[in-house]
């Protein structure tokens, strides 16, 4: 089974709290046996495949996809090649948290962040090992981009998760609602070039530079 660290930050920071705001004990330790849950529940796993890109302005032709998107063609901008990418926590997580929302809304809450943070971390340390491997070919990694951000279409799922073949890889299938089961997987695309750009693993929620050519929000 995957393993991933923590980081409790981010779980503060999906359940609401400030940047310098700290929890109380009663929090921090519903927290902490919270993470002790998910660590025995959850069963994380990524896969990912690359694919030849084509830029035409902001029409995208990734071969298993082609969609129109300024945001995600600007993060794309020098990049020859893509990866798509896919990760899950697993069934355990849904039955967890569909557990304690009939039980206890409060720990469900907190089960919730914690989840969200658990896979985020699990995304960053996975592609913090694709960096390093393209970084041998003197290739280099933009930001992973998901569909749903900026105006990337979240119907372009319906290309990804076959493209990457989650359901028979990973156990991820698609509702017809665009929704992935489980709850907590993700899909991605993350650009390939050989022109380096300075940004940070975490991605654009943890990096200051508002101005950036790359940022997934702009």
């Amino acid at each position: 089974m995957e393993t991933c660290s923590w980081n409790d930050r981010e779980i503060l920071r999906y359940l609401g709290f400030k940047r310098n705001q700290a929890p109380d004990e009663n929090v921090r330790s519903l927290i902490e046996g919270c993470k002790a849950e998910l660590e025995r529940s959850a069963a994380p796993k990524a896969v990912w495949r690359e694919f030849p890109l084509t830029l035409d302005g902001d029409k995208i032709d990734m071969e298993c996809l082609q969609t129109v998107s300024k945001s995600l063609a600007r993060n794309l901008k020098d990049c020859h090649r893509v990866i798509l990418f896919g990760a899950t926590l697993g069934a355990g997580v849904d039955m967890l948290l569909q557990r304690y929302g009939r039980l206890q809304m409060s720990r469900a809450v907190v089960i919730q962040a914690a989840s969200a943070a658990m896979l985020e971390t699990f995304c960053d340390e996975k592609n913090r090992q694709l960096k390093e491997e393209y970084l041998k070919e003197g290739l280099y990694l933009r930001p992973r981009f998901s569909p749903g951000y900026g105006d990337f279409p979240l119907g372009c799922q319906k290309q990804l998760v076959p493209a990457l073949d989650l359901n028979r890889r990973i156990g991820v299938t698609l509702t017809e609602s665009l929704l992935m089961a489980p709850s907590k997987s993700v899909t991605a695309v993350i650009g390939v070039s050989r022109i380096p750009v300075s940004c940070r693993v975490q991605g654009c929620e943890a990096c200051g530079k508002k101005d950036c050519a790359y940022r997934r929000n702009a």
